[in-house]
């Protein structure tokens, strides 16, 4: 499907590796001018220079997005090269903390830079798509939002807010040209997910290699429809989906790339 991309410029937040890089590839594979942003110049770079390889257009954005002035330093150097046409909110972290663990410290900060820091970069862009009339936020949320775990709470609550924060600009966006929605993965096989798994599985009995621990953590800990991790480009293909014109009659929405593991009938 040709989704009427080129000639379009994207930032995509947190794209020198993970789902972001998959985002970030897969838009300039559809021919949109991408902003590879993080705050890693070597690990930026290395997605940049693929992307070029690829045939694709890509430039770097550095920064840290926690703090005004790192957003304001991505979005000076994404907008140096003309206006920004589709912002897709994806840098986040988190640690796997018990709510013991978890100070007051570390869910400001987790919040700071999980919510905030999108709010930094709406701000920014929005009101230049809005003079245009057409743009596209995408914000990638995630199902613990809806369903949170016991543990690392601080990162539940900050889903939450992301997908609330979304909803609520595709409401101040009405009758523009620009929506804003969000993408809710399930639980995506990037090497952060692999070396967590590995690092809790043989504690918890299931197995010591690779082989012996996966099907034993999908069943523990992501019981869903399909019986697998996600992949990150399975992601990346919703969020190009929704950065589309087929996408424009989609507004405040909440699409799950999950494998079923929300079971939720809405």
């Amino acid at each position: 499907m040709e989704l009427n991309l080129s000639g379009k410029r994207a930032l995509v937040t947190g794209s020198s590796s993970g789902l972001g890089e998959a985002t970030a590839r897969m838009l300039a594979a559809e021919g949109a001018a991408v902003i590879v942003h993080g705050r890693d110049e070597a690990r930026a770079g290395r997605v940049a220079a693929a992307i070029r390889e690829a045939g694709g257009i890509a430039t770097v954005a550095l920064g840290d997005l926690a703090t005004d002035a790192g957003a304001d330093d991505v979005a000076g150097v994404a907008l140096a090269g003309g206006p920004v046409d589709i912002l897709v909110n994806n840098a986040g972290f988190y640690r796997h903390l018990s709510w013991t663990d978890a100070t007051a410290a570390e869910w400001l900060s987790t919040y700071d830079t999980n919510v905030v820091s999108g709010v930094r970069m709406i701000q920014r862009l929005v009101p230049q798509m809005r003079e245009r009339n057409w743009g596209r936020v995408v914000t990638v949320g995630g199902g613990l939002a809806l369903q949170p775990m016991n543990t690392h709470p601080q990162y539940n609550a900050t889903l939450a807010a992301r997908h609330n924060l979304a909803v609520s600009l595709a409401r101040e966006l009405k009758d523009t040209g620009v929506t804003s929605n969000v993408v809710s993965p399930g639980a995506i096989l990037v090497e952060a997910t692999k070396e967590l798994v590995i690092g809790i599985g043989p504690a918890r009995g299931w197995g010591d290699s690779w082989e012996e621990i996966l099907p034993n953590a999908v069943n523990s800990l992501i019981p869903n429809d399909r019986g697998r991790f996600g992949r990150p480009e399975e992601i990346a293909a919703a969020i190009a989906y929704l950065c589309s014109d087929y996408a424009e009659y989609v507004s405040g929405a909440t699409i799950r790339v999950d494998g079923g593991l929300i079971r939720s009938a809405f």
